[in-house]
């Protein structure tokens, strides 16, 4: 089990990044965004030993999680904030938003010279923080991977998680200070590959809650009173399973060729749920062609299946 939140012990000598004082403890923090991660992070900097100073936070939810997390943290507008963080400033935005958050601080005169401006963003990496590059500050990509809820809870499922960061070289020793204070573990991403970094955890975490959610739907329109309870040990196990053998945990009809199965699913979904139609389609091909390669499936087998998948994606096509 991983171990909770602690403040850090002293940086041994000549471990610092340059700008940082070897001796020194403590970071003057500041955070742009009191939303789910904003809010959690700045409270799990908190914990480890940090200064968080100022936050921005002017919504009722965001004053409701300040309350629960940051409750003596004064509250601010994002330039006071950028002032008021003299050793890192940390921005927790929503991602289409990060440019204009960074570009505006920088023209305002808000950020410094050797102040570390990172942001929480999985998609972006350092080019998104150029206007802070150019007036001297140092630029850092911290993404926690991890689903939040804004909650107290969060801060117990810190521990052990990995960190996509992207930084340049003279910051790597800071980036993986902060990373091991927050409890986690740093994963260098270059900046090139940050678009697939994050496409890759969407696709794993977002559309599972919505992959679930189907099915929960689906199994309620079987008349299942309780289909959270069906689900829960099916799902748990088909994720160990996935995550422990990859390919060899694939079961069920697809990976068995069963064409006739596959069909009358489809002819149910189309009649009860045509929505669903289009999504078990491109997931069903995707699984046909992962049992193939991985050798699950032989290509013989897979015809009559192919051939279902195939007619039925004509037919919502047209």
């Amino acid at each position: 089990m991983s171990a909770p939140l602690r403040p850090r012990p002293a940086d041994p000598p000549g471990s610092a990044a340059p700008g940082f004082p070897a001796t020194s403890r403590v970071l003057t923090v500041g955070v742009v965004g009191a939303g789910r991660v904003g809010a959690v992070l700045g409270a799990a900097l908190v914990t480890a030993g940090h200064r968080v100073v100022a936050v921005t936070g002017d919504s009722g939810a965001s004053r409701a999680r300040l309350a629960l997390l940051l409750p003596e943290v004064p509250r601010r507008p994002a330039a006071a904030v950028a002032h008021a963080a003299a050793d890192l400033l940390l921005i927790a935005v929503p991602d289409d938003a990060l440019a204009g958050v960074v570009a505006d601080l920088a023209h305002r005169g808000a950020l410094r010279p050797g102040q570390v401006v990172a942001h929480t963003s999985g998609a972006h990496g350092l080019t998104v923080l150029g206007p802070a590059a150019e007036v001297g500050a140092r630029p850092l990509a911290l993404h926690p991977a991890m689903t939040f809820t804004g909650t107290p809870d969060d801060l117990a499922r810190l521990a052990g998680i990995s960190y996509g960061v992207t930084a340049p070289a003279e910051l790597r020793p800071l980036a993986a200070r902060l990373v091991a204070d927050l409890g986690g573990v740093p994963e260098w991403v270059a900046e090139s590959d940050r678009p697939l970094y994050h496409a890759a955890l969407a696709h794993g975490a977002n559309h599972l809650v919505t992959l679930v959610n189907e099915a929960t739907d689906r199994l309620r329109d079987a008349g299942v009173a309780r289909p959270e309870k069906v689900l829960a040990p099916l799902l748990r196990a088909a994720l160990e399973n996935a995550l422990r053998l990859g390919d060899d945990a694939l079961t069920g009809p697809v990976s068995r060729g069963d064409a006739g199965t596959v069909q009358r699913h489809l002819a149910r979904l189309a009649a009860t749920a045509p929505e669903s139609v289009p999504a078990y389609l491109a997931l069903a091909r995707r699984t046909a062609d992962r049992a193939i390669a991985a050798g699950r499936l032989r290509p013989v087998d897979a015809q009559s299946l192919l051939g279902v998948l195939a007619d039925t994606a004509r037919e919502v096509a047209a």
